[in-house]
């Protein structure tokens, strides 16, 4: 059933007062239905990693009362395994549970930008970086609606804190906004269509986001051509009017007074209509576009999901250190291994809040090492602390003897459950300081120490890795990833896992250290578009663990890149990399090439260094291949708030090809053609506007040269002075020689392209 069938049977169908209701739900997680006119409802429900579905028999919501479901690694795992395919399968594997659970709508992914680590909800999110948010997303996104289940792209737009968010005004600039917090929106829309975008609740630059027309009509549906329908977060439409006008088509959960409003106001006058039936059309085109999950109920192989959850973590972890290459762990050496962390008896596998899944199984890593481990091996255990936090005495000094009397110490430490959430945000990034105590007096008794990681957002890792030769970051690794971790120690999967964020060495080198959380309502963006490594870059500040940054039991060389201009016009392909890729070490591995971008001459501010393409490559030992990239004009470009529009400038761009944002193997100077900027000039336009104008410089000249008494026009220390002045300020300051008729008149004879 398509928009233009639909529309017909909306204006003869429904009544006001049913229309209205339409665009609220009928109860938590279902829209309205409409028997007497074929309209079923859908429901609608979490979550970005696993079916939150509520079970029929619970007798009040909880987010733990809910249907069995695999249970993904979190988004912040995921993104750190660079790899889309993954992404795809996992996304198909969500779309199967949901539509076998009668779910039409699942609510992800989300792809709102890591702007601080201490954001309490980084771990539903993918990375700090838009293109690797952007793709990654969308692959995501492919994957769930090839199954006829839909997607809910979140939470649009600069979300990026949980502290007041139901109110709090994101202010910043819309350079700022456009290459960082909207980019990685842009690349979902655009290239995988997603079916729902879901509004945040917080405001940005004082509206609303459910309530902004900029956001929700003209730059989603008029610039980026969405034609899905967009939902309001739960509970995040204070005013059902303005939402609707704005492009709102859904207001979730629940609300009769909303419907009650909506129809008021179209009785009255304030609003049409057929601002109702534009929303009611987009949501009948949702319903049909979904499969009809009340009579399509299938079976689902939850092994089969378990095996993929355990090939994600696995493929998502990070190995942040190495020394004298302890891992892998040989499972058939005549040595023993301590096993210490409750974590490793007790995961922490899932983030809490309206994300939290209901695990069909859930693997520990004591049990997998166990299992794991060759004859010869042995493991031992010893918890070391509790869940709670506090000191234990009694657990420090029986980890400490276990870890004594054993070759290899593998640590499991992490952020208990109530450190991290949806709902409040992180006030630092230390590790508890029982854990910490831990891994020093464990240390104390054994130089062999890896150190295993369970945590959404990033932890700093500067006070205490001297202890550990070793440091894997499993992330929140979902249900199966505890015997992913004990893959990953005794070397069946090579690690691949690359960071998606930054680690820094300490909260005060962050970016937004000075803004974040905000005051009295607002959160000033005051770090602009410098937001993770394109901060630490360009001051080049040092950091714990950098960007993109991952070890591997193998070795890549890279070698011979070739660049290639193809094209000159701000449509198409600009430039063509080619390079070898090559395993120079003894086992099969994966490595995720990195393509950064640099513009050396810019007019404007821009990054360092910024990605812009990105591949993760399998090779075996001895085996080469050529990776190919192409870059377009928009991989070159910035937004210009003045000219409305994405801008590529002529010049030389540094282009760098490496393994990390600081490890950088190749790079070349790709040069650019493209046709010249000219901006509109005006009275308030500066002088040095005006001279770098190609019409406009001579006719200023020429007035400059024959001021009668000015040196303006012939004195060189005189003429930079004056640069950023004001045209209408200049002639302000020349006491009347400049002639104010033909000076008012040079707007007149400038001719400017349209931008």
């Amino acid at each position: 059933m398509h928009e233009e069938a639909i529309a017909p049977a909306v204006a003869a169908g429904p009544t006001l007062e049913e229309k209205a209701a339409l665009l609220s739900g009928e109860g938590a997680w279902e829209t309205t239905a409409i028997p007497r006119l074929g309209i079923r409802s859908i429901v609608l429900t979490d979550g970005p990693h696993g079916v939150r579905k509520l079970a029929p028999d619970a007798e009040a919501f909880r987010f733990r009362s809910s249907l069995p479901a695999t249970c993904f690694p979190t988004a912040a795992a995921l993104g750190s395994s660079w790899d889309a395919d993954l992404l795809h399968s996992v996304g198909e594997a969500l779309g199967r549970e949901a539509r076998t659970a009668g779910v039409s709508v699942l609510l992800g992914p989300g792809i709102n930008i890591k702007r601080s680590p201490l954001c309490g909800r980084n771990f539903e999110y993918l990375s700090e970086d838009p293109v690797v948010s952007g793709h990654l997303g969308a692959a995501l996104v492919r994957g769930v609606q090839s199954t006829g289940v839909g997607s809910s792209v979140k939470h649009f737009a600069a979300n990026n804190q949980e502290t007041e968010r139901m109110r709090v005004s994101a202010d910043v600039d819309e350079r700022t906004l456009r290459e960082i917090y909207l980019a990685a929106f842009e690349h979902v829309v655009t290239a995988a269509a997603p079916w729902t975008v879901m509004a945040a609740y917080n405001g940005i630059n004082g509206v609303p986001a459910a309530h902004n027309h900029w956001l929700l009509t003209d730059v989603l549906r008029d610039e980026w051509n969405f034609d899905g329908l967009v939902m309001s977060d739960w509970g995040a439409v204070s005013d059902p009017e303005a939402s609707v006008t704005a492009g709102l088509d859904l207001e979730m959960p629940a609300n009769a007074a909303s419907a009650a409003r909506l129809v008021d106001a179209v009785r009255t006058g304030r609003i049409e209509e057929a601002v109702l039936d534009r929303a009611v059309d987009r949501l009948l085109t949702l319903v049909a576009r979904t499969a009809d999950t009340t009579d399509s109920v299938s079976s689902v192989d939850l092994e089969t999901h378990h095996a993929l959850a355990r090939r994600a973590a696995a493929e998502s972890a990070v190995l942040l250190k190495n020394q004298d290459s302890l891992l892998p762990l040989d499972p058939d050496a005549r040595t023993t291994v301590a096993v210490v962390g409750e974590f490793a008896r007790t995961p922490r596998f899932q983030g809490a809040g309206s994300s939290w899944v209901n695990p069909t199984q859930v693997d520990c890593a004591l049990d997998a090492l166990t299992a794991a481990a060759g004859e010869h091996l042995d493991v031992s255990f010893a918890a070391g602390f509790t869940l709670a936090g506090e000191p234990d005495e009694a657990l420090l000094t029986e980890a400490v003897a276990v870890a004594a009397s054993a070759d290899i110490a593998v640590v499991f430490l992490g952020l208990p459950e109530g450190e991290e959430s949806e709902g409040f945000d992180r006030t630092h990034l230390h590790l508890p300081d029982v854990q910490v105590r831990l891994l020093e007096e464990v240390a104390r008794v054994n130089s062999h120490v890896v150190v295993v990681l369970a945590n959404g957002g990033v932890v700093q890792t500067a006070a205490w890795q001297h202890h550990a030769k070793a440091i894997l970051e499993g992330w929140l690794n979902g249900q199966a990833g505890g015997a992913a971790v004990a893959d990953l120690l005794f070397g069946r999967v090579n690690p691949s896992g690359r960071l998606a964020e930054t680690v820094p060495l300490r909260l005060q080198d962050t970016p937004s250290y000075l803004n974040f959380p905000g005051s009295e309502g607002v959160v000033p963006y005051g770090e602009r578009l410098y937001v993770g490594y394109r901060y630490y870059d360009a001051v080049d500040m040092p950091v714990g663990y950098p960007f993109g940054h991952g070890l591997s039991y193998t070795t890549f060389s890279y070698s011979d890149l070739h660049t290639e201009v193809l094209g000159e016009n701000e449509e198409g392909v600009v430039a063509r990399l080619r390079l070898t890729l090559a395993n120079t070490g003894p086992v099969t591995g994966k490595e995720v090439v990195q393509v950064y971008v640099g513009d050396v001459d810019a007019s404007v501010d821009r990054p360092l260094r910024e990605l812009k393409a990105f591949r993760k490559v399998e090779l075996a030992p001895g085996q080469q291949t050529t990776v190919t990239f192409d870059l377009s004009a928009r991989d070159f470009s910035f937004y210009s708030p003045t000219l409305h529009r994405w801008v590529l400038e002529s010049g030389d761009f540094h282009v760098a090809v490496g393994s990390s944002s600081r490890d950088l193997r190749l790079t070349a100077t790709v040069p650019v053609t493209a046709p010249p900027v000219v901006r509109a000039l005006g009275m308030a336009s500066s002088v040095g506007e005006w001279l770098a104008h190609p019409e406009g410089a001579p006719l200023l000249r020429d007035l400059l040269n024959t001021t009668k008494g000015s040196a303006l026009g012939t004195d060189p220390e005189i003429s930079r002075m004056i640069e950023s002045l004001p045209l209408e300020r200049l002639l302000a300051m020349s006491a009347g020689r400049m002639d104010a008729a033909p000076l008012s008149r040079l707007t007149e004879w400038v001719t400017v392209p349209a931008p």
